[in-house]
């Protein structure tokens, strides 16, 4: 490979590149999602750069205590979550925002109002921040009529009318997945451009995967279906080998992998969490959404995820995320079960 000749190419597919080519192929567009898009991925780029100082910061006493000028400095979650509303507001193309951090929706100042609802969760896994594990944003949009004033309706939607939805991991890497109805892709930023460039195009999930990611530790409350599925990657009656677990508790890094590898991600409801634990409008349905388009499945143990109709903005689902075949016996167990009751 010629690094040297790589160091000066200029005909790499950067997001911004890739956007504006999807954009090409409506004429009837007006620019604004290309915009609302790049505002989204500054966000990202900020993030990503303030994670990659948050232990340099914890080390020379910054985070979370009080500066020379008696300010106290900001969490991560809490900063993360200024600069996307930030972000969003001043794209001039969002009307609501909803946001993992805040209790109530955000309604954008008619002056400054475009079409579009963005919900989204500013910093999943913000627990994992001090061991260095990977942390991620997760956001969902979608499209508001122009024909009134926007309320929360517009945004308490079922998923399936998401006009995109994707996350940005801040890890080793940072990578970007977007998916805005015609398949997923993935981009990784290089930090010596500044720009997050096409590295994986077109991520389709295999059909079948050996890796299933579920917190264990919640077993005695689990319900019938969910104990089955687990005791069966564990101890496989058809002589196949076991399946192999993998949980690291922050859903973007959960949910990417099992994108790339294949397998089943499961938050499922217990005795403690009826209704499971994830949120549906930022969490669920984004990554339920990006599944599925890239030739996956979602369900909530009743239903199709996309499907759900929330009725509160941080409303919680169940939720059984993967590779098709896997998603096909959760919903299987389930049936048995019901027809028993």
């Amino acid at each position: 490979m010629d690094h040297a000749a790589d160091a000066h190419r200029t005909d790499l597919m950067t997001i911004t590149r890739f956007v504006l080519n999807e954009q090409s192929k409506y004429p009837e567009s007006r620019g604004d999602f290309s915009i609302l898009l790049n505002h989204i991925v500054l966000g990202c780029k900020f993030v990503c750069s303030v994670v990659n100082k948050a232990g340099l910061a914890k080390l020379i006493g910054l985070a979370g205590e009080t500066n020379v000028q008696g300010e106290e400095q900001k969490k991560l979650d809490v900063l993360s979550n200024e600069v996307f509303i930030k972000a969003l507001v001043s794209s001039g193309r969002t009307c609501i925002l909803v946001s993992e951090e805040d209790e109530e929706a955000t309604f954008v100042e008619p002056s400054r109002r475009g079409r579009y609802c963005v919900v989204f969760d500013p910093l999943d896994g913000s627990s994992n921040i001090d061991c260095g594990v990977s942390i991620g944003t997760i956001f969902g949009i979608y499209m508001v009529k122009d024909d009134h004033e926007p309320t929360l309706d517009d945004v308490l939607q079922p998923g399936k009318n998401m006009l995109a939805a994707g996350y940005c991991m801040y890890g080793s890497s940072c990578t970007f997945v977007l998916s805005t109805g015609t398949g997923v892709n993935g981009f990784t930023l290089d930090p010596s451009l500044g720009e997050f460039i096409l590295t994986h195009p077109d991520i389709k999930i295999p059909k079948k995967g050996k890796i299933y990611s579920v917190n264990e530790g919640n077993v005695r409350n689990w319900d019938g279906p969910t104990a089955k599925y687990v005791e069966k990657c564990k101890f496989p009656q058809d002589g196949s080998s076991a399946k192999s677990l993998r949980y690291i508790g922050s859903m973007v890094a959960d949910v990417h992998r099992t994108l790339l590898y294949g397998g089943i991600f499961m938050y499922p409801a217990d005795k403690k969490s009826p209704n499971g634990k994830l949120r549906v409008l930022y969490e669920v349905f984004p990554m339920s959404f990006l599944m599925e388009q890239a030739g996956g499945q979602a369900f909530t143990g009743k239903q199709r995820a996309l499907d759900l109709v929330p009725t509160k903005i941080h409303e919680r689902s169940p939720i059984f995320l993967g590779s098709h075949d896997e998603v096909e016996e959760i919903k299987a167990l389930y049936a048995a079960e019901e027809k028993k009751a």
